[in-house]
């Protein structure tokens, strides 16, 4: 059996596993990110399963479709999503919004690549207003930013799932890498190209920062750059930067505080997830390009991490049922650092 055919269906069947254990939290819990989650891990699922059906059976334009469609568009948007809702009581809104706003711009970029100049800058400025958005509501009504930005998510996904099974895909109804037989973009309409950026790179960067995010704020600190009194916008600005700036200074007191068993877990749980996050946006990424090999094992070990760092966390994995199976673990409670 190749590894066309293993990789998606291992990426395919944990993310479905993963999807039932966060769909069980949610019941349990009733928090909203949880059912945004298991929404991006059904999709990553359902997209890897569409790879795994196709090198092994054969490809066909409504697998191309839906593979395009979930792949393409809905997988990083919706876990990145989910991680807004998760933090959209903290000021992680700003970082959102720089995500969009340097989605828009590689967005206005890729018109020329793909001769969509039209689509592009359509899709370039709507992703441009919802990154003002949430920048007005994280600054006004803060617990509204992830609402506002989920309508506008709906709204886009309903609206490209017409675009895409409406589409004229090229005969033979599917592309693939010849020399990988990795499904590639080719064959949609390039005006439709441009469109998944925004999806793709938002989604993604929300997902990674978001993680990174959430380690900053329970890892032991060393603050170069301190709170400051500055005038709306550059404070944002300023706030965004010295989070940067002071995560990476942290590392190696995390390092050291992981090594004496102090660190909370959360802070390795969520690094993992960033790490998880990062490697399918890049391999994806390089599919874009032509760079094929490494799309399918890309997926595999970001859904290999993503659910490492979930059940690293004592928060995540605490105690889940699924039917007549309890899954859990025990850890003591660590005091938080903020």
């Amino acid at each position: 059996m190749s590894a066309n055919v293993v990789l998606p269906l291992l990426s395919s069947v944990l993310s479905l596993v993963f999807a039932a254990i966060v769909f069980a939290q949610w019941r349990r819990r009733g928090r909203s990110f949880q059912l945004v989650w298991t929404i991006g891990l059904l999709c990553y699922g359902i997209s890897a399963g569409t790879e795994f059906l196709g090198s092994a059976v054969g490809w066909s334009e409504p697998l191309y479709r839906a593979w395009y469609l979930i792949g393409a568009f809905y997988v990083a948007a919706w876990l990145g999503m989910g991680t807004v809702a998760l933090l959209g009581r903290t000021r992680f809104g700003y970082f959102v919004a720089a995500c969009l706003l340097l989605s828009a711009l590689i967005t206005l970029a890729a018109g020329a690549k793909y001769d969509a100049p039209v689509s592009s800058t359509t899709a370039a400025a709507l992703c441009a207003v919802a990154a003002v958005g949430v920048i007005v509501a994280t600054w006004r009504a803060r617990a509204m930013a992830a609402p506002l930005l989920l309508a506008a998510l709906v709204a886009a996904s309903l609206f490209v799932a017409a675009l895409v099974l409406s589409a004229t895909v090229a005969a033979p109804g599917y592309a693939l890498d010849p020399a990988t037989g990795v499904p590639v973009g080719d064959a949609m309409p390039s005006a439709l190209r441009p469109l998944t950026i925004p999806f793709n790179v938002g989604g993604a960067l929300a997902l990674v920062f978001g993680a990174a995010f959430s380690a900053y704020v329970y890892m032991p600190k060393r603050k170069i750059l301190r709170a400051r009194a500055l005038p709306p916008v550059i404070a944002q600005l300023y706030g965004a930067v010295a989070i940067g700036v002071n995560l990476i200074v942290s590392l190696p007191g995390a390092f050291r505080a992981l090594v004496r068993g102090e660190l909370n877990s959360r802070v390795p749980a969520t690094m993992l997830i960033a790490l998880g996050g990062f490697i399918p946006g890049l391999t994806s990424g390089l599919n874009r390009f032509g760079i094929t090999w490494s799309f399918f094992l890309g997926e595999l070990l970001g859904i290999v991490l993503i659910f490492a760092g979930f059940v690293v966390s004592t928060e995540a994995f605490a105690r889940i049922r699924i039917g007549p199976v309890w899954l859990g673990r025990a850890e003591p409670a660590r005091p938080t650092t903020s």
